[in-house]
């Protein structure tokens, strides 16, 4: 503790995933992250973060005493305990297996012997079923080494593998992504969370952990950080055209106008404001997401504050600020990305963050396409949730499949704003509207 505390820097080994420690469109994110960092700002040090690539390679390099501890949501098993210090459990998991709904479901473990199960060497979910074997003895499976749990969950929706198992976690974060996948019941007892340290005579980071693990409990901070990840996950929310066209009659007219002035300060068209708020909020100006972010424009407390937002409930303030931010996004596109693209790529960076949208070019770039097409970009920006690709970026981890639905439900949302603006001002002023069309061409 002491010499941390002098060098006044706290390395953490963890690992990329999205229920754990990932670069969101706001900074770093995650579960393990966020709790990470209160404990690193009790402390009063920088919280550095080391990337590994699965738990067996982290605790291996936590043997060799390469960072201070690892955080990783590693499931405390009596195999672990041998070789490493875990603090007191902060969390609890089950294990899942996982199958799509076109395959027959298995009702018991018995149902599972002679199956072809593929696992993730993420978790430390081999001894589980080593420990199964003795019961099931055909039982049988496949350590892949190189994939997340995510992108096994991806393989089973494609159908390529029949099985796989994950944590619930795991499957909260994921499922909406993949309806098609089901889950047939739980493989194992609920399985607890700690941190891991390697095996000192020096105890006083490990109990100064213990310490801080225990006033979060206490304090139901813990909880709270639980809920905000895992405890309010929703399936996207795509509104009917028929409410869509209700709520621009009924909540759009009290927002045009600053919409209408944001848009001409930021040279940006204000259907596409417009557009970009209903995605965010469906223009409710209390709207607020599980992760924290607020308002008509869903702007995080870091970003208001950057862009000089007080209160980001307040309509006026948060659709300024949202197209101010949206207008600096433009400005670092690269210059190569023009036209119509360019906005897309704006639209895609306020959504995941502009990194990952330049490491998604990188990767589109490295397969021989075009990287400044958003056709291409958006076949690209979906494998920034698998390990095989995010690993090969600098960023990491993202949702780039979410980010392609967001610019998508827009370009839906401004195409029928645009009509349904465009058919009411010619049904009133035909020659205005017909004149002012022929000068306002489509954005999008």
């Amino acid at each position: 503790m002491e010499r941390i505390k002098k060098n006044g820097e706290l390395k953490v080994l963890t690992r990329n995933s999205p229920g754990i420690y990932y670069e969101g469109p706001f900074g770093p994110a995650g579960f393990e992250y966020d709790l990470l960092k209160r404990f690193s700002d009790s402390l009063g040090v920088k919280l550095t973060i080391i990337i590994e690539p699965n738990a067996e390679e982290l605790l291996n390099k936590l043997a060799l005493h390469n960072g201070h501890f690892a955080a990783a949501k590693l499931t405390i098993t009596p195999q672990r305990q041998q070789r490493y210090l875990f603090t007191q459990p902060y969390h609890k998991i089950s294990l899942k297996l996982v199958y799509h709904s076109a395959t027959r479901r298995p009702k018991k473990l018995k149902d599972i012997e002679n199956l072809s199960i593929e696992i993730s060497a993420d978790d430390s979910l081999d001894d589980d079923l080593k420990t199964l074997k003795k019961s099931l003895h055909k039982l049988n499976w496949q350590v892949n080494q190189e994939a997340s749990p995510e992108d096994l969950m991806v393989l089973v929706n494609e159908r390529l593998i029949d099985f796989t198992i994950v944590s619930s976690d795991e499957i909260k974060l994921n499922r909406h992504f993949y309806p098609e996948l089901r889950v047939a019941f739980d493989i194992s007892k609920e399985k607890q969370i700690g941190w891991a340290f390697a095996q000192s005579d020096d105890t006083s980071l490990y109990d100064e952990a213990n310490k801080f693990l225990a006033q979060q409990k206490k304090s139901g901070q813990m909880q709270h950080l639980i809920d905000q990840h895992f405890g309010h996950i929703q399936s996207f929310d795509y509104v009917g055209t028929r409410i869509y066209k209700r709520h621009i009659i009924t909540r759009l007219p009290k927002y045009r106008p600053w919409f209408e002035k944001a848009g001409k300060d930021n040279h940006i068209e204000w259907i596409l404001l417009a557009a970009m708020a209903y995605q965010e909020s469906h223009w409710n100006k209390d709207a607020k997401s599980p992760t924290g972010v607020r308002g008509l424009m869903m702007l995080t407390r870091d970003t208001a504050k950057d862009i000089g937002v007080n209160n980001r409930i307040e309509p006026h303030q948060s659709i300024f600020g949202g197209a101010y931010y949206y207008a600096k996004l433009l400005k670092k596109i690269p210059d190569k990305v023009i036209g119509i693209d360019r906005l897309f790529f704006a639209l895609a960076s306020y959504n995941l963050g502009y990194w990952h949208v330049r490491d998604a070019m990188t990767l589109t770039k490295k397969s021989g396409q075009d990287e400044n097409k958003w056709v291409n970009l958006k076949k690209t920006l979906p494998l920034l949730r698998q390990k095989k690709w995010h690993k090969q970026t600098h960023y990491g981890y993202a949702r780039g499949d979410e980010a392609v639905k967001y610019v998508e439900n827009i370009r839906s949302y401004y195409d029928i704003l645009k009509w349904e603006i465009s058919r009411a001002w010619q049904e009133e002023l035909p020659e205005k509207a017909t004149k002012a069309l022929e000068i306002t061409p489509s954005a999008l």
